[in-house]
């Protein structure tokens, strides 16, 4: 009865997790378009505040509880490639989350080098992780 109320939970903590990672990029993108110093101002807490609030428990929460998961269900590596893809897909997704609280800390010190465009390509990389890590785990093609 434990494992379904923990599959629920990582669910939840994934959506949580992701509408972060699309958003705070796109804060990204209005930042780096800003020109006042009042708005700038407003960008860096509403990024920090998502970031810290919001991203990070919620990566947290992921993380601990599907290796809660895999604890109760070990049998999980051995139903094909699929769970090491997933994990694998994974690693670079906490990597890209990192990358996304570097550049916050940039905008944060006003040392922001990069334009808005650079911002709307960034914005679309979880887009390529979340399909991906579905599809895996949905479909299981190996």
């Amino acid at each position: 009865m434990l494992y379904p109320w923990l599959k629920a939970l990582h669910i939840i903590a994934v959506v949580c997790w992701f509408a972060g990672l699309f958003y705070l990029p796109r804060l990204f993108v209005y930042h780096a378009m800003s020109e006042d110093h009042p708005s700038r101002e407003r960008f860096k807490v509403m990024e920090r505040k998502l970031y810290r609030g919001i991203m990070l428990p919620s990566m947290i929460a992921t993380l601990g509880l599907g290796i809660w998961m895999i604890v109760l269900n070990p049998s999980l590596f051995s139903a094909g490639g699929w769970l090491h893809a997933k994990l694998a897909l994974v690693a670079l997704l906490i990597g890209y989350h990192h990358i996304c609280g570097a550049q916050l800390k940039r905008f944060a010190r006003d040392e922001n080098m990069r334009g808005h465009v650079f911002y709307r390509w960034f914005n679309e990389v979880p887009v390529l992780f979340l399909v991906a890590i579905v599809i895996l785990v949905v479909v299981r093609p190996f």
